[in-house]
């Protein structure tokens, strides 16, 4: 494999390569170099904060007690983003790449929000189980995940009364897509999922005295049918495995659709739902390497933050403000927009958070300055944020430059330049580079991922 066919895998199931690893690489057949990524993800680890001193609060507690239940409450959600922030480092420091870039993708996916801190990491390590292993496995673990059960109003979906939101979501978000379905698809599929629930601690309980045990009638099939049963009907339809490789290619291959490559990933798909399957064939297809889909996505704000960590580790004195900092790139972890997630692609930028991913790397690795409200409430939206009332302040990042040196030893300019653009540059760009050449590796790094070109992979 070429250098830039090897940075370009390493972007897409990954956050990036350093030279010296890259030309390690090069040595090797694509099929090693895949079958390795598959291998350093085999073992599944989760990710777990300390919650222990909140576990047991939780079985003391007395529901009666709203003063301690609202101090719970505060405490979860403080929780929550504590692991917001291990989330990112686990990113950041993972040598299984694939099956945390699996992880992220699927978090977009099965989009779910829950201030219990319990119930959430639950959910985001049962996306990590699943992420390389069997799609009807995992809808069917999804499916009865406390997190997703209040997200999507299954407890509210009773025999008497039912409630179609999560019937709804599971055909038009989860895996058939829009317009695949009929509302009598929607109402009978509700009907075989009332009586989920959950208990306190998050395990599914089935209310059989809430749920239908009448026939439905689903998709032309008959029968007694329960949630796990409608989630079998749906995969017998091929839009669902069709509807899942299109939402793959475009975020591991290229925005815009190849319906010749999609049909060829359905194929594959539809034969069991192997996701790991599906992605061997991505990954060792010839077309993945393709001039017009090497260099063209925009990294998302996770891809871009955690992209820069690579390069130079660095650690946030006040972790809050990695917190911030994701919600002025439009991008919080665990804190999905709505139900349908990001949208991704161009979405991700736009002259606010296009200056901001500029100034950035500046900011983080040279102590730049970047305006912060006083309060430490960040706006959502830049424009407001970065007026007159907020101060020039610099955060507080500890960048670790030895350990960028060592990775980077005997490392020229033009090499580091190669494994951290992966787009092609403009002219404009390699004159201004050209202009650089008496600079250190460090500036020069600095310089590299406040490029334009550095926001693509």
């Amino acid at each position: 494999m070429t250098l830039q066919e090897i940075v370009h895998i390493y972007y897409r199931v990954g956050f990036g390569i350093s030279y010296a690893e890259a030309t390690i690489l090069q040595k090797e057949s694509k099929e090693t170099i895949v079958n390795e990524l598959f291998n350093a993800s085999r073992e599944v680890k989760p990710l777990a904060i300390d919650i222990s001193e909140l576990t047991a609060k939780v079985k003391n507690l007395n529901m009666k007690d709203r003063k301690k239940l609202r101090s719970l409450i505060k405490d979860s959600t403080k929780k929550v983003h504590e692991l917001n922030i291990a989330w990112i480092y686990k990113l950041g420091n993972t040598e299984q790449l694939l099956r945390e870039k699996m992880t992220l993708f699927w978090a977009n996916h099965f989009v779910c929000q829950d201030n219990n801190i319990l119930h959430i990491q639950h959910y985001n390590n049962t996306l990590r189980k699943h992420a390389l292993g069997n799609f009807k496995d995992f809808v069917i673990a999804i499916s009865k995940e406390a997190s997703m059960i209040k997200y999507l109003n299954t407890k509210q979906n009773k025999k008497a009364k039912p409630n179609e939101n999560f019937a709804r979501e599971l055909m038009e978000l989860f895996t058939l897509g829009r317009d695949n379905y009929s509302e009598k698809d929607i109402k009978e599929s509700a009907r075989a999922f009332t009586g989920w629930n959950h208990d306190f601690m998050g395990n599914f309980r089935l209310r059989r005295f809430q749920h239908d045990t009448e026939e439905k009638t689903f998709f032309g099939e008959t029968g007694n049918f329960d949630g796990e049963d409608i989630i079998d009907i749906i995969l017998k339809q091929k839009q669902c495995a069709k509807y899942i490789c299109e939402k793959i290619y475009r975020y591991f291959v290229n925005d815009t659709i190849d319906d010749s490559r999609v049909s060829e990933m359905t194929t594959i798909f539809f034969k069991d739902y192997d996701i790991e399957n599906l992605m061997r064939f991505v990954l060792l297809s010839d077309w993945f390497y393709d001039e017009k889909n090497i260099g063209t996505k925009i990294k998302s704000p996770i891809e871009f933050l955690v992209g820069v960590h690579r390069i130079v580790p660095m650690q946030f004195e006040k972790p809050r403000e990695l917190i911030y900092l994701q919600k002025l790139l439009g991008q919080h972890l665990l804190f999905p927009p709505n139900v349908a997630g990001w949208k991704g692609g161009r979405n991700w930028i736009n002259p606010n958070t296009m200056m901001l991913r500029l100034n950035l790397p500046s900011v983080l690795l040279a102590n730049g300055p970047i305006s912060l409200d006083e309060k430490g409430e960040f706006e959502d939206d830049f424009q407001r944020f970065n007026n007159k009332r907020n101060k020039q302040r610099k955060l507080k990042v500890l960048p670790d430059w030895e350990t960028f040196h060592s990775q980077q030893k005997d490392v020229t300019l033009k090499q580091l330049q190669q494994t951290i653009i992966v787009s092609p540059l403009n002219s404009g760009t390699a004159a201004y580079l050209e202009k650089l050449e008496t600079q250190d590796l460090k500036k020069y790094s600095i310089q590299l991922m406040s490029l334009p070109e550095y926001q693509l992979c």
